[in-house]
């Protein structure tokens, strides 16, 4: 097997990261960097390919279990269900403590496998009306769901749970129930330190405050049902034995709330809408897969183990740290877990790091780093408040700080103590 040298596969990550920050799209920024990477870590432009096309077919499971996935989250997000859902929570958990509010609202929605950047942008407009009453600041409100998205996103089915539960092979269900309890830390750290910064930073104007259309939103009860649904068949797995896999029970999920909410005849609308999002991730994952190929077949990993092994620190902080490493260099948590979950799952287990530990701490290391300016979240969410640049940068070292608190936690679960696996 040829192997690229540790300074190809960082002239890999180095390109990637220039293009993807000179807004070339993710997919091909990861492509090209693959492929110059291959080239100068000293391997033939044939052999380059073959590593890239090898990597990328190590994804395809992970692809084709997201395009289904967006039945799901078509059906939550056009339905208004998404909408109902966080409307309900902040309602139930009250204005007088609207910071926890919006931290659980975003933590529930990502949690049901609507994308952590859409959680933000549907609670938004929520956020922004009670902050205006409440004379909240944008990045206290920002960090509330923020820290609640990051905290749902190791528990859901989203692509990045997809991804790590197909690279080590777990039922998807255990990844995300390895995700609750550095979940629920990471929720209510964001809640903790969001409180701190409520006059930090500016204010919700009048005009930045849009009233939202209550009337043709659907009841909470039927809104809940896809995400039961695709939740109940999926834990089939693991309380009876029976394998329903993510690519039959998330679609399914969705046809029984599109159902329930007495909107069939509209299932056609939201799988076009849900398809349209879930498109570019799954192409953005082709071309993480033809990174992930390059530094997969390179001296880098035995790099970072030696680096390890050599500093006296355990083995299994390798799943955190790669999670932590490969997020920071494609800003995306979903890019992030896939890169190191495909690089780094065989040396892991190799460490004798059960399988799901593995899974459940490269998800939670990799939403230490996955918001950083050259991805889209970054800006998505700053858009979502009305957030210039400059302040959105502010945010970071605090977003940082909530996905610390989850990795740390996983690794304490996981790793030090071993427990639940």
């Amino acid at each position: 097997m040829v192997e690229v040298s540790t300074l190809g596969a960082l002239a890999a990550l180095v390109v990637a990261i220039s293009l993807i920050l000179k807004k070339v799209p993710p997919a091909y920024g990861m492509i090209i960097g693959a492929l110059v990477g291959g080239v100068i870590g000293g391997v033939s432009l044939t052999d380059t390919v073959s590593l890239m096309i090898g990597g990328a077919q190590g994804i395809v499971t992970a692809v084709l279990r997201i395009l289904a996935a967006g039945v799901l989250a078509g059906v939550l997000i056009e339905s208004g269900a998404a909408t109902s859902i966080a409307e309900t929570i902040v309602k139930k958990v009250g204005e007088t403590r609207a910071l926890l509010a919006l931290a659980v609202a975003t933590m529930i929605l990502t949690a049901v496998g609507v994308f952590v950047d859409v959680a933000v942008i549907t609670v938004a407009p929520i956020a922004l009306a009670i902050a205006r009453r409440a004379d909240l600041s944008k990045m206290a409100i920002l960090l509330a769901m923020v820290g609640g998205g990051k905290a749902g996103n190791v528990m859901s089915p989203n692509p990045n749970a997809i991804a790590a539960a197909d690279a080590f092979n777990v039922p998807l269900t255990s990844v995300m129930a390895a995700g609750v309890i550095p979940g629920l830390c990471g929720m209510f750290f964001a809640y903790f330190i969001a409180k701190k910064l409520v006059n930090k930073g500016s204010k919700v104007q009048e005009h930045e405050v849009v009233a939202v259309d209550h009337s043709r939103l659907p009841t909470f009860g039927a809104s809940i049902v896809a995400p039961l649904v695709a939740i109940a068949l999926l834990a089939l797995r693991p309380i009876a034995g029976i394998n329903v896999d993510p690519l039959i029970a998330l679609p399914l999920g969705g046809l029984m709330g599109a159902v329930v909410m007495g909107r069939f005849r509209d299932t056609n609308h939201f799988a076009v809408s849900g398809l349209s999002r879930m498109a570019p991730v799954a192409v953005m994952l082709l071309g993480t897969g033809t990174l992930a190929g390059i530094i997969a077949n390179s001296g880098l990993k035995d790099g970072l183990i030696d680096i390890l092994t050599a500093s006296g620190l355990p083995s299994y902080l390798l799943a955190p740290i790669s999670g932590a490493m490969m997020a920071l260099a494609t800003a995306s948590t979903t890019a992030g877990t896939a890169v190191a979950s495909s690089v780094f799952s065989h040396t892991i287990l190799e460490l004798g790091v059960p399988a799901l530990a593995g899974a459940a701490m490269i998800h939670a290391g990799a939403t230490i780093t996955d918001h950083m300016p050259h991805g889209s979240f970054f800006h998505a969410t700053g858009g979502a408040v009305h957030m210039d640049i400059k302040e959105r940068l502010k945010l970071i070292p605090y977003e940082s700080a909530v996905g610390l608190m989850i990795a740390v936690v996983s690794t304490l679960i996981f790793g030090v103590f071993g427990l639940f696996v």
